[in-house]
Parts: structure tokens; sequence; C-alpha cells
């Protein structure tokens, strides 16, 4: 799963909050091509051959260990490299392991795929889960997602707090050659409102 880029340009020097300027290559976005989904605020996962990895960043020359899956060659400017690793039955990876129902991450039943694992000890539980669990990318459409800068800004500011997902952290657009897309409320300098732990269940 190769770093996705965001939809507008941010302004670095100054608020570093996005602009009305699309980043290059995401113009496929603001054409209308492409699936709008809901963006889950966790770590990145992926099931490959019965076995659940572990996304891992070698930025700034870090040497990455051994079994590194590399997504893609290092950023020459940010210095990323994202790739995987296996989840193994060390204390860091407990989480992981308590999202699979047979706790085996050797031996998982999930499809191949990427998926995001969310719940109360994963990035300090923005998603209000009471249990970890891995939610498959892509999972949650949003139909009726706008794809101008305003449209989406009050999209993620006005997204109804009476139903579910009551708020989310952003969008992610998935088009069918894989190509991916993605924006954050925080770009715009918007703020999550959290629901009580447990009223944000998952239906899938």
């Amino acid at each position: 799963m190769r770093k996705i880029i965001s939809l507008f340009q941010r302004n670095y020097d100054t608020d570093r909050l996005v602009r009305n300027e699309v980043v290059p290559g995401a113009e496929w976005v603001i054409a209308g091509e492409g699936v709008a989904t809901r963006k889950f605020d966790g770590t990145a996962c992926m099931v490959k051959e019965g076995k659940l990895y572990k996304r891992y960043d070698a930025k700034k020359g870090k040497t990455p260990p051994p079994g590194f899956q590399p997504c893609q060659d290092p950023d020459p400017v940010t210095g990323h490299w994202p790739g995987w690793v296996k989840v193994g039955w060390e204390n860091n990876d407990k989480y992981y392991r308590e999202a699979l129902t047979s706790g085996d991450p050797t031996n998982v039943s999930l499809p191949d795929g990427t998926y995001e694992l969310c719940g109360p000890k994963i990035q300090g539980n923005h998603e209000q889960f009471d249990t970890h669990r891995l939610i498959p990318h892509g999972i949650y459409t949003l139909p009726a997602c706008p794809r101008d800068f305003d449209g989406i800004k009050e999209y993620l500011k006005t997204y109804p707090l009476s139903t579910y997902p009551r708020n989310i952290e952003g969008i992610v657009w998935h088009h069918p050659d894989g190509r991916m897309v993605k924006i954050k409320a925080k770009d715009f300098g918007i703020k999550r409102q959290r629901p009580s732990i447990g009223s944000n269940e998952i239906r899938l």
C-alpha cells in the first residue's frame, strides 16, 4: 500500500491547512472518477496469503527489519519508505492479534487485502470502539460526498452527528485502477466531535 497523496495543496509556510488547489495526480477525484469512502483513524494492516502484516515506515534512513516488504521506493524528498512487516507473537503486536478471531497472525481467515486496525489502544481510539478490530479499506462508501473544495469542507464539518458514523476523520477516494487520494477534516482545521465509547458500532 503506497503512501496516499492528498487532494489539496497545503500551506506549509503558514497555517498548514489546505487551500483550493488540487495536488498533481489527484485531478481524477474532481473529475468525478472513483468512489469516496470513509477514512478510519487507526493503523494500516495487510492480509496476504493467510498472514497478517503491519505498516512500517523506514523513514530518514532507518534500516528496515528483516522480512520488510517495501510498497514503493524511498521518497527522495521526505525520506518516507513505507512497507510491511509480519505481525508476530511479541507483546507490542498483541492488539493486532486481539483483532483476529483466531488470535493467530500466521493463520488468518480474512480475505487478502488491506485493513485499518482500530480500537481502545490505537491512535487514542478516536473512532471510539470498545474492542480491537480490522476494518477493510474502502468498505464504507460515501455516495453523497461532494468533490469540490467548499463542498468537501462543509461535508466534513456538518456530517450528521445523529447518525452513524457520527463524524469522520476524512475521506479516501478509490479509483478502479488502484490509485487513491485522501483528505482529512483536520486539513481544513475541523476538529472531530467524539461520541461516547461503544456508540459507534460498525455495520458491515
